[in-house]
């Protein structure tokens, strides 16, 4: 009995909890029931999100990298330049005053040396005297040459004469030196004849065949013959004494006239020799008026090129200057402008040379919108024209821009500021155009920070274009030699 009152009352109170729970559940489900209010704002929610979701996924946005940078001016003969002293001096006034307009060759300032080896005024007139007086003792001395010159051509054509008539006196003296032996040799024979024919008159006129007339005549006929013998003997030695003295005549004319000839050759070469140091001599002292007169003028101090006088480094009259100090800045009158900037070792690569730039100058109010340049305001059109093959030792690598003149002709794009509102040295700032891509790409990718995407050409596509460029090349190298 006890046991069945036991599982009646589990029995109620089991239907007593599931009554308990089935109400719990009725009042939550009453609690968390939608209101008719908040359905608009859950579609809203709906629609601004698939909004977002479409902007993520067609909405483009330009890549770009930032650079910070200065205005400068692209040609390097047109940028501002130092104006040095070129001599250690004294400055002794200005001509021109800080912004005054020079022309090229103006005189700027004047400075007096202090070198002790130009302080002499009257330096430069010495010198040109010294100058003057070696060139008349280099006149001189090339008349002198001239001289000797046609004196050593006049003696070589006497001796020309002179050795030849010598030689003939000699062959001359030979042939008399023959005749004579000839003559001798002729006496002799006579003499022997008249010896013979003697004897043979001497028997006849013993036998008395021949009167002493005849006998008298051809002792008389071998007398002349020993006499002539005997000339004839006189006769040879005077030959050979001439052809000794005319031997002797032509050595003393080839000697004579070789000492005369190495005499004036002597001259010559000592001539030579002192025209050679007076021209030496001469050219040393050019150079030294040229060094004085240059050291002059470098005392004057004038503009390089026509510009503005932008700053005045040394002022005080009297003041000591070195060669290499900066008396002053000049910037040269030009319409050339640039700028410069510096990017990153991690966005320099993505950059080449054509890139579209938009930049910020300082002074001049803008509004970028880093992802929609179009919509920019303020900002200036640019195109990277340098760019830098190493860095600055501080891993930044520079890019030089200059204005976009096809954008500008074309009328999209406002001209530059000019030049004497937009110095050399004012800040830029520059957003360096990439490729453009989705805004969730974007998002993403700055996310995780991965660096911008930049489109390469495919191999095949840059050699063909290079193949073309180059048959382009050889065309018009074929048609400009036609």
């Amino acid at each position: 009995m006890s046991a069945k009152v036991n599982e009646g009352s589990k029995t109620r109170l089991a239907k007593v909890k599931d009554i308990t729970s089935a109400n719990i559940v009725i009042k939550s489900m009453d609690l968390i029931r939608a209101s008719h209010a908040l359905r608009p704002v859950a579609i809203a929610l709906i629609l601004l999100l698939s909004i977002m979701v479409l902007c993520l996924i067609y909405v483009p946005w330009q890549q770009s990298v930032t650079g910070y940078g200065r205005v400068t001016i692209f040609s390097p003969m047109d940028r501002p330049q130092n104006i040095e002293a070129q001599i250690p001096g004294r400055l002794v006034k200005w001509t021109i005053f800080e912004g005054q307009e020079v022309r090229e060759g103006d005189v700027i300032a004047e400075l007096s040396d202090i070198d002790s080896k130009f302080l002499d005024t009257s330096q430069t007139s010495r010198l040109e005297n010294q100058r003057d007086f070696l060139i008349n003792s280099l006149n001189q001395s090339i008349s002198r040459q001239a001289a000797l010159s046609a004196q050593l051509n006049d003696l070589t054509g006497s001796r020309n004469v002179a050795i030849p008539a010598a030689d003939q006196r000699a062959k001359q003296g030979i042939d008399r030196l023959k005749l004579a032996e000839q003559n001798l040799e002729q006496s002799r024979q006579a003499v022997t004849t008249s010896e013979l024919n003697l004897k043979r008159l001497q028997e006849l006129f013993d036998k008395g065949l021949r009167s002493k007339r005849d006998l008298e005549l051809a002792e008389l006929d071998i007398v002349t013959a020993r006499t002539r013998l005997e000339s004839m003997v006189a006769s040879l030695d005077v030959a050979k004494k001439d052809l000794l003295v005319v031997n002797y005549d032509k050595d003393r004319v080839v000697n004579d006239t070789s000492a005369q000839l190495n005499s004036i050759r002597a001259s010559l070469a000592s001539v030579g020799e002192t025209i050679a140091k007076t021209n030496s001599d001469l050219q040393k002292l050019e150079v030294d008026i040229s060094n004085v007169s240059r050291r002059s003028e470098q005392r004057i101090v004038r503009a390089p090129r026509s510009g503005r006088l932008a700053r005045v480094m040394k002022t005080g009259q009297g003041e000591t200057v070195k060669a290499g100090d900066i008396l002053a800045v000049l910037v040269p009158k030009t319409t050339d402008q640039a700028v410069e900037l510096w990017l990153t070792d991690f966005d320099a690569p993505l950059v080449s040379v054509g890139r579209q730039v938009r930049l910020n100058f300082a002074g001049w109010p803008a509004i970028q919108f880093v992802g929609w340049p179009s919509v920019a305001v303020g900002t200036f059109a640019g195109k990277v024209k340098v760019m830098d093959a190493v860095d600055d030792g501080k891993s930044r690598f520079r890019i030089i821009i200059v204005p976009d003149d096809d954008a500008i002709k074309s009328g999209t794009e406002e001209r530059w500021p000019p030049l004497d509102q937009l110095r050399p040295g004012a800040e830029v700032n520059g957003w360096v155009m990439l490729d453009t891509v989705s805004l969730g790409f974007e998002l993403w990718r700055q996310f995780n920070a991965f660096p911008p995407t930049v489109k390469r050409e495919p191999i095949g596509e840059k050699s063909k274009q290079m193949g073309d460029s180059k048959d382009k090349k050889e065309d018009k190298k074929s048609s400009d030699d036609k």
